[in-house]
């Protein structure tokens, strides 16, 4: 696909299926989007609040408050050591950073974007804004002389799977060997299910077990969106490679990217407090535990979706007749079609809808399922 040349956006094609599904007297049970519903933390909200009187511009480093939190928290809550500040930087978003990093690194044409095979569209769509080629490729032998950026997805959106230890290693390796900038998503590591990651931490690219030490063109990028309910903060950072942060930031200084200081004063209280994490964490689990059980009993199997905030599901059909299939019960889920070309009988269901809905569509499918 050319530069410029953008597809149509996929989640239009769903009218159809929401008409379905808020046809249903009980009402619609909207899982295709991973939007939290929960209240944001009062801790982050209070901090918002202070931090009001704004008058001057933020800089685009952000303050230094803020990246000696994202510092800590790394070190706490990732088992990464040893960052700077010089080593981080808020974002607005981790969408907006996935969608711009092509062009923050300097890509173009005749440059390639690896991303994995179920892949959050953004990877792809990074790529086609600055005219280069997207690959969707999950081994390392696979991927081409050429890449200039690899994206690796762990816990993965939309599937839920993890990678190991030693398959970062080999991942970041082979992207050395290549001369390509590899990039950890982590957005969901908190929220760790089945398996090992029940009682692990999911582990990070930056992990001192990954790099030796040495970050150089390493970057890992992480949100607050689901684990403090902060999706409209647009409350996101990366880290990781000094030289990248040097440049991204020296490129985000001249489109003036930057941002706004209250909600930076909102991030340090949220990275600093880890007991509505906590909290949140468990209201999903609860939630997951419900949801996978009835799909279950409604003949769905739930691949990998060992941690993350959604559910894999299939009955080997193709996804957009499991979503017509799911709409007549008024649930709304999200084809795996979206998510590249690999998956085509697939479905991602979300677990950010409240208890009282996630009941419902517990009741739908189990209604099914004994009748």
């Amino acid at each position: 696909m050319a530069r410029g040349d953008l597809p149509d956006y996929p989640w239009d094609l769903m009218g159809p299926y929401r008409d379905r599904a808020e046809s249903h007297p009980g009402g619609i049970v909207d899982l295709s989007i991973g939007s939290p519903v929960d209240p944001t933390p009062v801790i982050v909200r209070e901090a918002l609040a202070v931090a009001t009187d704004a008058h001057a511009y933020p800089t685009t480093v952000g303050t230094a408050e803020l990246r000696a939190e994202i510092v800590r928290w790394f070190e706490r809550r990732r088992g990464v050591p040893g960052l700077t500040e010089a080593n981080v930087l808020p974002t607005i978003g981790s969408k907006e950073l996935v969608a711009l990093l092509p062009f923050l690194l300097g890509l173009g044409e005749g440059d390639i974007v690896v991303h994995p095979r179920a892949a959050y569209p953004s990877y792809e769509m990074g790529a086609v804004l600055v005219g280069a080629t997207a690959m969707a490729a999950d081994d390392p032998a696979d991927w081409p002389v050429g890449a200039r950026l690899i994206w690796l997805n762990s816990p993965g959106n939309p599937d839920g799977g993890v990678l190991t230890i030693e398959e970062l290693r080999a991942a970041r390796a082979r992207a050395r060997e290549l001369g390509a900038v590899i990039v950890g998503d982590e957005c969901y590591a908190e929220l760790g299910w089945e398996g090992r990651w029940a009682d692990e931490p999911v582990p990070s690219l930056l992990d001192p077990a990954v790099t030796d030490g040495d970050r150089r063109d390493t970057l890992v990028i992480y949100s607050l969106s689901k684990q403090s309910n902060m999706a409209g903060y647009r409350a996101a950072f990366m880290a990781g490679c000094r030289t990248l942060i040097e440049r991204i930031t020296s490129v985000r200084k001249h489109a003036g990217l930057m941002l706004p200081q209250p909600l930076q004063h909102a991030m340090v209280a949220a990275l600093g407090d880890e007991v509505h994490v906590a909290e949140q964490k468990e209201r999903y689990r609860a939630r997951r535990g419900i949801l996978k059980s009835a799909l279950e009993d409604a003949g769905f199997r739930i691949d990998r979706s060992e941690a993350g905030l959604y559910l894999w599901a299939t009955e080997g059909r193709d996804a957009w007749d499991s979503l017509g299939r799911l709409a007549d019960l008024g649930i709304l889920g999200g084809p795996g079609h979206f998510y590249g070309v690999h998956f085509p009988e697939h479905v991602r269901l979300s677990l950010t809808a409240s208890d009282e809905r996630i009941s419902a569509a517990a009741e739908r499918l189990q209604a099914v399922a004994s009748g």
